[in-house]
């Protein structure tokens, strides 16, 4: 196989140790076998980091990855993907981020950049059109995401100049640190932010102007023209073109499965506060969109009035209303659009932050943390005085902060007093804003997710409780999630966006086109079958089992007390049931162990051997 030339062919290496930067060709055997992006990341990071490392410490290495449609004009192409061990859980770790840094990586003339060791001192990495140098960032200390932005833009005098940077939070080793780039997008789940910090990397800025090329531009062209249309056209993205990921409260309120303070409830009385009418009548400029991308889903918005007046970000988007709207019982629109850009800034996810803060709100109401505790913040429910405080204090382990910058599941073992009951996370990666009690299958996508509780990787719920499918019964659940994850496998390795209703034959179809190479919608689904089996076998060498793969106590011991859903819990029984099926479907062992001749079907001999398969 000769590289296809929508391939940059070239990774970058970076040892902050040594202060080595060295290139190397992309090697075609794995881009045959992983594609790229999370694929071909997943197979790095398994290959070239041991068992038991720290996540935190120079032997972690973190990768910047793009894949083979990466910078070509083709739909919901923009995003790009960062992949390490995870600080929150110590399991793979892959999050996705749009804007435009993972195409001008691109343009640089690398497909991905791998980073080992730890600097020195506090560094950014500058990288334009296949030179890359290590500068130091002593100046950028402490700053927060915009200002390092604009600072970077200046000091190398370019306006468009493509910022990945981490905040406070990151350089604190907060385990829900994100990584912001172009202002407004994070890579955000489980604390990629802190691997950033603990390698004393403050940033990596970018600019390339290199051109992509196709073996056939004119079919290309054509494919890609088809692709666009249907984007445009096809009815399941029409919430993207209207008023994207906020439109789904009104969905989860009506269904229950809206987290409402710490997951105690499944609707929110106030829900029509912080739906997408609300975002229009209040905040609302108007729809940006990221590189190459016809559906514009993003919202930019202003608060013009109040004390978070001249607050202006794009979002907020769906899980930032519920985990730090609702799930905090927080209704004022313009506080969350407030809290949500310090989260940006300061490098924080708002998804963790959001659940850690309605933690801490539950603990302080049932007694399990006072005054004392939280300096003096009266941090009930609804408060928004003390609220607005929380990003500053855990981004830089102030007070009550440094209590909760480690996430719910610390949070609870620091606490005590039963605090754990409260803590609403799976292997330590705090829930997403779906009530698995409302939609069942949600409860086996969060369990089985291979970096800790994720709705990414199976969004069972959009046939369950928001589609056909009865949300109660176990039935059928876990071939609906397989497919799911398999399927969202390969589509993250080309990279397209979530919010791109791709499936196996518009895939094939711009694969084939970008490559010149003919796939099948078999191979495609091997591949994505390969992959979620490599990232397994991952979590597996680092001790990971059926154990592992579990709820909540909130989850399964209580049951929602009002709305449709009124009365539901996830049940052992059921849970164990569909677990049993997804570990016989999957090919695994009964504790959940990709098999020797699993593994050797999809070609991962060699990861069979060091997993010590015989």
């Amino acid at each position: 196989m000769t590289l296809p030339p929508c391939y940059a062919g070239k990774i970058l290496r970076v040892n902050l140790t040594t202060g080595k930067i060295s290139e190397e060709p992309l090697k075609e055997d794995l881009v045959k076998a992983f594609v790229g992006g999370r694929g071909l990341g997943a197979k790095y990071l398994f290959d070239e980091i041991s068992p038991g490392i720290d996540p935190l410490s120079p032997e972690n290495i973190l990768i910047f990855m793009t894949g083979p449609l990466n910078g070509l004009p083709v739909p919901c192409a923009g995003k790009h993907v960062v992949i390490s061990k995870s600080p929150a859980t110590n399991t793979f770790l892959d999050c996705y981020a749009g804007g435009f840094f993972g195409v001008e990586l691109k343009f640089t003339g690398f497909d991905g950049i791998i980073i080992h060791g730890k600097a020195e001192k506090l560094s950014y990495l500058l990288i334009t059109d296949g030179k890359a140098e290590i500068r130091s960032a002593e100046h950028l200390k402490g700053k927060p995401v915009d200002e390092v932005t604009n600072i970077l833009r200046e000091d190398n005098k370019i306006d468009d100049l493509s910022v990945a940077a981490i905040g406070p939070a990151g350089e604190n080793l907060v385990r829900m640190a994100c990584i912001t780039n172009d202002l407004y997008h994070q890579a955000a789940r489980g604390g990629i932010g802190a691997v950033m910090g603990s390698k004393n990397l403050k940033a990596i800025a970018v600019k390339g102007t290199k051109d992509l090329n196709v073996p056939d531009m004119d079919k290309f062209l054509e494919v890609a023209e088809e692709a666009i249309v249907e984007a445009i056209k096809n009815p399941e993205h029409e919430w993207a073109l209207l008023g994207g990921t906020p439109e789904i409260v009104d969905l989860s309120q009506e269904v229950d499965v809206l987290p409402t303070k710490n997951f105690q409830y499944g609707e929110f009385e106030k829900a029509s506060e912080i739906n997408w009418n609300a975002i229009k009548k209040k905040i609302f400029i108007k729809k940006v969109a990221c590189f190459s991308c016809p559906l514009g889903c993003r919202n930019l918005v202003e608060v013009r009035e109040g004390p978070f007046k001249g607050t202006v970000l794009e979002g907020p988007e769906y899980e930032t209303l519920a985990l730090t709207g609702s799930n905090c019982g927080i209704s004022d629109l313009n506080a969350i659009a407030k809290f949500n850009l310090l989260c940006d800034f300061l490098g924080l996810d708002t998804i963790s932050t959001g659940n850690v803060v309605a933690f801490a709100m539950e603990c302080y109401e049932k007694g399990l943390i006072t005054k004392e505790d939280t300096g003096g913040l009266e941090l009930t429910f609804g408060n928004v005085d003390a609220y607005i405080k929380m990003p500053e204090l855990i981004a830089r382990r102030e007070g009550i902060g440094a209590i909760l910058a480690d996430g719910v599941k610390i949070a609870a073992e620091k606490i005590d007093k039963g605090a754990e009951k409260y803590a609403v996370h799976v292997k330590g990666l705090e829930y997403p804003g779906y009530d698995p009690r409302g939609s069942i299958g949600m409860a086996l996508a969060y369990a089985t997710a291979d970096r800790g509780a994720c709705h990414l990787r199976s969004w069972v719920i959009a046939k369950e409780a928001f589609g056909d499918l009865d949300p109660f019964t176990t039935e059928g659940k876990a071939a609906e999630v397989i497919d799911d994850q398999d399927r969202n496998s390969i589509k993250w390795s080309l990279i397209l966006c979530d919010f791109y209703a791709a499936d196996y034959a518009i895939m094939v179809k711009l694969l084939s086109a970008a490559t010149g190479i003919q796939y099948s919608e078999n191979e495609l689904k091997l591949m994505g079958e390969r992959i979620w089996n490599l990232t397994r076998a991952f979590n597996i060498r680092e001790g990971f089992t059926r154990k592992d793969d579990t709820l909540p106590p909130r989850i399964m011991e209580e049951s929602l007390p009002t709305g449709k859903a009124k009365g539901r819990r996830v049940t052992k029984e059921d849970f164990e049931k569909m677990l049993d099926e997804y570990y016989k479907l999957r090919g695994w062992t009964k504790d959940g162990i990709p098999t020797l001749e699993k593994l050797k079907q999809l070609g991962l001999n060699d990861v069979a051997e060091k997993l010590g398969l015989k």
